[in-house]
């Protein structure tokens, strides 16, 4: 799987507006599980693009997709006009390899003004190029990629209220599904639509995910990856107070019997089999309890440090889901915990047929400071399984949980 973000910094004298986003490149990601992403670096920097306006930082939402042995990645930024002004255009850059290197085309895609670009190649081989200019803008690409074969058409029977913006379009059997997110009132949520031709008109659906209530926009990509259907999308978790600088998200997308998207609810634990050999970081969750459980940053000033878990009620808990088990038996669980009271705590192994296991009864006493806490299993459990860390003292405080680690 390869991942093809924006690339958010922050801005500076000379560098992009103060307050506003500020994109002056692309990076692209591998992973070959969705849990262990690479860095491939740099693939594409407004410094190498002959016609972009270097002062513009505004490298934004880009896609990529292959065709015929070769890789074709789309991308908006702005291009200065003779006259000084500055607005989008969207380029193309091509690869023989997914990774790059790109060599970027020498003038952007003639009749294209707007944002957000994505590319889809329908059964019959005619591809199609979507954007964003004041509405949902589509047309056929010529087959060679780097050029429109149509007239441009705005996608009919969208929202009419409200921006919309990043289009990302994908076929499921017979029906092509439109997705976009939406300001209905001052946050994006995302929605689609459906229809039964590639530019529509489109029969609007309903909402994928609802708006944030940290980060008023959210992008998405939806792709299917062995066997199970997968939305991108982002939030602001790394900068918290400051949502023009965000991060990357995996949620696992399901359909209804109908063809229709269940609405996804995003989650801090995300995607992917976590091995029970690595630091399980139960902040990440898949579920808490409604009430005693809050996710707390380590150091307010770097939330690259990372986050812990707090339990504060009797019976609150936390569950993270999929974790590898293997087969080698393991003897310990060390957590890196402290709590302002005496407190005891429940292990527990859910099986995938959801049978429940007690792994261990995990005994903390108060301490100022995090410590290391190594406690004995009580069983051996193999394979998938589910994990619940719950509080079972009968008294109230506060307890924060770093992360555990399985011995």
């Amino acid at each position: 799987m390869y991942l093809y973000p924006s690339h958010d910094i922050l801005a500076e004298p000379g560098r992009g507006q103060s307050g506003w986003f500020c994109m002056q490149d692309y990076h692209v990601f591998a992973s070959a599980d969705l849990v262990h992403w690479r860095d491939g670096g740099v693939l594409l920097s407004q410094y190498t693009v002959p016609w972009a306006d270097t002062a513009a930082y505004s490298m934004w939402a880009p896609d990529c997709i292959e065709r015929e042995g070769k890789y074709y990645f789309y991308f908006p930024t702005k291009r200065k006009s003779a006259d000084g002004s500055s607005k989008f255009a969207i380029g193309v850059a091509v690869s023989q390899t997914p990774a790059g290197p790109f060599k970027v085309q020498p003038e952007p895609i003639a009749g294209v003004d707007g944002i957000d670009p994505n590319v889809f190649i329908d059964n019959d081989g005619q591809a199609y190029l979507y954007w964003a200019q004041g509405n949902i803008m589509g047309a056929k690409l010529r087959a060679d990629m780097l050029g429109l074969d149509s007239e441009v058409k705005v996608l009919q029977n969208l929202p009419t209220k409200g921006l919309k913006e990043g289009p990302f379009m994908f076929k499921k059997g017979k029906k092509y599904y439109l997705t976009f997110p939406h300001v209905e009132n001052k946050t994006e949520r995302l929605e689609y639509a459906v229809s039964d031709n590639p530019l529509g008109p489109f029969k609007w659906m309903g909402v994928i995910m609802e708006a944030s209530a940290h980060c008023w926009t959210n992008h998405q990509s939806i792709v299917k990856f062995k066997g199970q259907w997968y939305l991108f999308y982002h939030s602001n978790d790394y900068s918290p107070n400051f949502d023009k600088a965000r991060s990357a998200r995996i949620d696992s997308l399901f359909f209804n019997a109908d063809g229709t998207i269940r609405q996804v609810k995003p989650t801090f634990r995300g995607v992917g089999l976590s091995s029970v050999n690595d630091t399980i970081q139960v902040d990440r969750y898949s579920k808490i309890s409604s009430r005693g459980v809050e996710v707390n940053l380590l150091d307010d000033k770097d939330p690259f440090k990372g986050w812990s878990i707090s339990l504060s009620s009797p019976g609150a808990w936390v569950r993270y889901d999929h974790v590898d088990f293997g087969a080698k038996q393991l003897k310990a669980v060390c957590m890196r915990v402290k709590s302002d009271h005496p407190v005891q705590l429940l292990l527990k192994a859910i099986s995938k047929s959801g049978r429940a296991e007690t792994l261990g009864r995990i005994q903390l006493d108060k301490s100022e400071d995090y410590v290391l806490i190594t406690t004995e299993l009580l069983r051996h459990v193999t394979g998938e399984r589910d994990l619940i860390l719950s509080e079972i003292n009968a008294s109230s405080g506060k307890m924060d949980i770093d992360w555990m680690l399985f011995q």
